[in-house]
């Protein structure tokens, strides 16, 4: 089992004057104790589960590819990108650059994005669902011509391109893994099944059933179910003395058996670096072995 650090919260003691050398030294550490990647939310507001929508909220691909030059090692991607907040060429000529000069540590995280009060307050396209969902299906084909040799139009149901080229092309090969994220059982997962390398669920009882349903989209689509990483968010709440090591390797031991490989962790106060460490000492090294 890997790890992955989350951060969702920009609200640091430090302020925002602080921010870079603090954020710095979170991606930093968390390459320094052995997590595998590090991700950020593709926010433009504070959510309301962490905090008021006038916390501090940095931009992802900005914030992405600062510590594409802060790290050597560590994935980097957004957990999860909305697909209505850019598109779908501009998505793709952002992930491949974080690629190259992140030397191929890019991954492109995506969903159907949700956060509908920001998107109307910052003047963003917010259409139904139903429709950020079929923009979704296109946006990954899009991602996916850009990333091939073949540079010709897209001229679909939602958007129009009359030339996919993409100079460099990502240094990952065949091209940045696809994460998608989200549970839902009749959309998410049968496009994970039909176009990403990842997913990454929401943590709760149904779990064993959302991979049950995931294993039938892989057969009716022809994808190789376990080829697919199954990734789940996940709360370390190390405490304080680290005195909760033990049940979170215990908790990562029971996604491990149901075939997650990668749990993606929020840490309260990440900036202090205390948590990461005790992660580091006393949770990554048993999780290697899960």
């Amino acid at each position: 089992m890997k790890l992955g650090l989350q951060i969702s919260d920009f609200t640091w003691p430090g302020g925002p004057g602080r921010l870079r050398t603090d954020l710095a030294e979170v991606a930093r550490t968390a390459e320094d104790v052995g997590f595998d990647r590090v991700s950020v939310m593709d926010h433009f507001w504070q959510i309301g589960v962490i905090g008021p929508p006038e916390h501090e909220m940095l931009e992802a691909y900005t914030t992405l590819g600062y510590l594409a030059g802060q790290t050597s090692r560590v994935k980097l991607l957004t957990l999860v990108g909305g697909v209505v907040y850019r598109e779908p060429g501009l998505l793709a000529k952002a992930v491949s650059t974080l690629d190259v000069l992140s030397g191929g540590r890019a991954m492109l995280g995506l969903g159907a994005a949700w956060f509908e009060e920001e998107a109307r307050g910052l003047g963003l396209p917010f259409p139904p669902l139903a429709e950020r969902f079929e923009r979704l299906e296109e946006a990954l084909q899009i991602c996916l011509r850009m990333w091939a040799d073949d540079d010709g139009a897209h001229h679909g149901d939602h958007y129009r391109l009359d030339r996919t080229l993409n100079v460099p092309q990502p240094l990952s090969r065949p091209h940045p893994p696809i994460l998608i994220g989200g549970s839902g059982e009749k959309k998410t997962l049968r496009l994970v099944a039909k176009y990403a390398q990842s997913c990454n669920l929401f943590p709760g009882p149904d779990l064993g059933r959302k991979l049950d349903v995931l294993r039938e989209h892989c057969e009716r689509e022809g994808t190789d179910y376990d080829a697919i990483e199954k990734t789940v968010l996940f709360d370390f709440a190390v405490g304080a003395r680290g005195e909760n090591a033990g049940a979170i390797v215990d908790a990562l031991g029971g996604l491990a058996e149901q075939g997650f490989q990668v749990a993606h962790g929020i840490i309260k106060d990440v900036s202090s670096l205390t948590a990461l460490e005790v992660l580091g000492r006393e949770v990554i090294p048993a999780a290697e072995s899960l």
